[in-house]
């Protein structure tokens, strides 16, 4: 398969979108001042005399750590995405992969190697130079790590996606780098993975100085596999290639970037991008509403009417999100087909969507978005109908319903679920009309409700989710039903054998129709209901006219147009 084309960056990709609105939070008003004397510094920057060219944003949460290769959270890819960048990008309003730092790559036929040509000219924000030993260096960091390094709360992607380290060679996906000069790299694989180069384009790759990742000490982490402690690096010394530089991160306060005066691209107007830290999102609207702040994400769909009418811009992004309703096999009552059917035709998606999610939500039939590879129009659906949910729970022995634990979030705003509470108040009643009677069961999502449903199997029904970090549909359902997970209960050796296939088929096409199949397989088999592909929201201030939103969050900001 070969890819050639200019970066993504490079050519200005435009990831420009409708105009967008902002404001300031009132969770921090005591730094309103601060905020103001430093907007005050950089109004006036080069080019946009009237331009105040510092960006503030409510992010929701701190980053879990300022190295993207140990971290798996939103917040932090959010800031990884304006100091890093990986060898593929994404192209603009889309989750396809495009050309970033490599400007092409050719891969083999068998799916075991590639050669990506790098672009040239360009350093990190250390000085040093970005070439195919600097890709090396980073591969084989990665595959090289041991112990705490490896636990699934550090390297979650890497381990999630390459399988194995250096000490387990026959899982792992990665074989070896070779840098073939400076700006030539091939990198080999142990087995083919169709997603590879898609894969690439998350954070989590992105490409990191070797000099400031020694320097300070990147890979020494403290604390258990449970809860690691950060390095150094982690802390406070990110180093890319991207178009800001890290200054200064006050734990639970803010975050603050300022433009890299050397990067190889387009510098765009912000100078200065400060993350201010709302974790309330009634905070974060108040904030906006304040004037403090210039956008903020994950609106609430309660507030987009109100924020419209009060004059501010509510953008969704494209849906590339599911939220699905879990069933524990564990539970007995679970464990058998035909009540997992009756919950099925027990729910009225269109009603659940209209009342509790965002505008443009769409209503889901498989756990992939429609634009991904491998939806298949045909699935076996469940339409509402409650008289033959009712049925089938007579015929499962269950004439009379029974009850169930309903275990939900409280606490919380996730792209593919903006208002939990509402969807599980939604849900229960949908449920009680054909007899099933839910326990509720609230949990604060952290730390406790993920490490209930995923890491025990004492929970019944559940809602979660996932927001998709790129195109590929082994993202998707091989995280969901890859393997036996506790979340699920169920042990399905057929399912898990062609998920594992389906993964290292290097021909896409022929790829494409196993997924339909996986996806018909899974629709028959019912381990959990998808319900909806909810279309998350952001909201900005009138000065900002231009924002480059994104279906899985590669939103860079030199991409920004301000008018003010």
């Amino acid at each position: 398969m070969t890819n050639r084309g200019t970066s993504v960056r490079g050519a200005g990709f435009a990831r420009k979108r409708a105009a967008l609105t902002a404001g300031i939070s009132i969770a921090a008003l005591l730094l309103t001042g601060c905020v103001q004397s430093q907007r005050e510094e950089n109004t006036g920057a080069e080019g946009d005399a009237a331009v105040d060219s510092t960006f503030v944003f409510a992010a929701s949460a701190d980053p879990k750590s300022l190295d993207p290769a140990f971290a798996n959270d939103g917040e932090s890819f959010r800031v990884s995405r304006q100091i890093f960048e990986g060898l593929v990008g994404v192209e603009a309003g889309t989750a396809d992969p495009a050309p970033l730092l490599a400007e092409s790559w050719e891969t083999a036929e068998d799916g075991l190697s590639t050669v990506f040509q790098l672009k040239e000219g360009v350093t990190f924000h250390d000085g040093t130079p970005f070439n195919a030993e600097a890709v090396c260096f980073n591969f084989d960091r990665w595959y090289n790590w041991t112990g705490i390094q490896q636990a699934e709360t550090t390297s979650y992607y890497y381990g999630s996606l390459f399988r194995g380290f250096a000490d387990s060679p026959e899982k792992a996906v990665y074989k070896s780098c070779e840098a073939n000069g400076d700006n030539e790299v091939t990198v080999n694989l142990a087995k083919p993975f169709a997603g590879f180069i898609a894969a690439l384009s998350l954070p989590a790759f992105g490409m990191q100085s070797p000099t400031a990742l020694e320097e300070f000490s990147a890979d020494e982490i403290g604390g258990t596999a449970e809860a690691p402690s950060l390095s150094e690096y982690a802390l406070g010394h990110p180093v890319g290639t991207g178009p800001f530089k890290f200054d200064a991160w006050n734990v639970g306060q803010q975050l603050e970037l300022s433009i890299y005066d050397d990067y190889w691209g387009d510098k765009g107007q912000i100078t200065k991008t400060i993350f201010r830290i709302i974790d309330d999102p009634q905070a974060r609207r108040q904030a906006l509403e304040a004037g403090d702040i210039d956008g903020y994400d994950l609106v609430a769909p309660a507030d987009t009417q109100s924020l419209k009418d009060a004059g501010y811009n509510i953008t969704p992004r494209d849906p590339f999100t599911i939220l699905y309703l879990g069933m524990n096999q564990a539970v007995p009552e679970l464990k058998d087909p035909k009540v997992r059917e009756a919950i099925a035709y027990a729910i009225d998606k269109d009603a659940l969507v209209a009342q509790t999610l965002p505008e443009g939500t769409k209503v889901a039939t498989q756990f992939i978005p429609e634009v991904v590879d491998g939806y298949n129009e045909d699935v076996t659906t469940y339409d509402y109908d409650p008289e033959r949910a009712k049925e089938l729970l007579a015929e499962a022995g269950y004439p009379d319903g029974f009850e169930v634990t309903f275990n939900y979030p409280t606490n919380v705003s996730r792209p593919y679920m903006p208002t939990p509470e509402q969807v599980f108040t939604n849900l229960q009643a949908q449920l009680d009309e054909v007899g099933i009677t839910v326990k509720p069961a609230p949990a604060a999502w952290s730390p406790d409700y993920l490490n209930q449903v995923q890491g025990t199997p004492d929970h019944g029904l559940h809602l979660l989710g996932w927001t998709g970090d790129y195109n590929d549909t082994d993202n998707f359902i091989g995280v969901f039903f890859g393997q036996e997970k506790l979340e699920f209960g169920f042990d399905n050796p057929e399912l898990f054998a062609a998920l594992d296939e389906a993964r290292g088929m290097s021909d896409r096409d022929k790829q494409t129709e196993r997924y339909k199949e996986i996806n018909e397989q899974i629709a028959e088999f019912n381990p959990a209901i998808p319900l909806a592909h909810p279309a998350p929201s952001l909201a900005f201030a009138p000065r900002v006219t231009s924002y480059p939103a994104s279906p899985v969050n590669d939103e860079v900001f030199t991409d920004i147009e301000l008018s003010e």
